[in-house]
């Protein structure tokens, strides 16, 4: 099985002012996310990646050369807009605390699956245009570099967190459930039964493990004996 690494970007300025960015043009990286997105890199440099597939919007993009940055190898850059924010319409650019008084807030925290934001996308699309991306990359990725290949999307908040759960068999109106802070890291594959989930929302742990690494696609009964520690040099 291929293995995707869910990446969402680093701190942004619209993150720290409290505003909704959505797919606003501009929106880059403050120092403190700069600073969050290299050091993911660095988790990430133990890994030979066979690609950094990212959003349009410039915060991801600006989070995943940082990733690229640390790699030894020579991963592709594509670009999916399928991966993009979600589209919030008329709730783009307003305060996060004034969107909080509005009706829909209420059904955006206990009931998504019914969420068509004014003007701009349902969450449910959202979800399925994102979930089927991640699909289509990750069996083209295993297809052409066979079932060791690890990858890497960054994404969105609510973008990376409805791909968890779907890949946790969970109903998009319990996606709230799930955090998903920025420059984290989730992994998850694809497997022939079902999909495995490694890992949610990390900012820091070993990643070596993932390097040369074919999973077997069943569960281990009673949990296993965990993943193999990175080898250290004796000499």
């Amino acid at each position: 099985m291929a293995t995707v690494i869910l990446v969402r970007h680093g701190r942004t300025t619209a993150n720290t002012a409290g505003i909704l960015a959505g797919r606003a043009a501009g929106v880059r990286l403050d120092q403190i996310g700069q600073d969050q997105a290299a050091l993911t890199g660095k988790r990430l440099a133990v890994v030979p990646l066979v690609a950094v597939v990212s959003s349009p919007l410039e915060r991801c993009q600006q989070t995943a050369q940082l990733i690229l940055d640390h790699q030894s190898g020579s991963p592709v850059m594509p670009i999916d807009d399928d991966l993009t924010e979600c589209d919030y319409g008329q709730w783009q650019g307003r305060a996060i605390s004034d969107l909080a008084t509005e009706d829909l807030w209420s059904v955006v925290q206990t009931q998504p699956s019914a969420v068509v934001f004014p003007g701009g996308e349902s969450m449910a699309a959202m979800q399925a245009r994102s979930v089927a991306a991640i699909r289509r990359h990750d069996a083209a990725f295993e297809a052409q570099h066979g079932p060791g290949a690890v990858w890497v999307a960054v994404s969105h908040g609510d973008v990376i967190k409805s791909i968890l759960a779907d890949a946790l068999g969970m109903h998009l109106d319990l996606f709230q459930r799930i955090n998903v802070g920025p420059a984290s890291v989730s992994i998850v594959q694809y497997g022939p039964k079902r999909p495995s989930v490694h890992a949610t929302n990390t900012d820091g742990g070993d990643l070596s493990w993932l390097a040369g690494s074919i999973h077997s696609a069943d569960a281990p009964v009673g949990g296993g004996a965990g993943h193999q520690p990175a080898r250290t040099s004796t000499a």
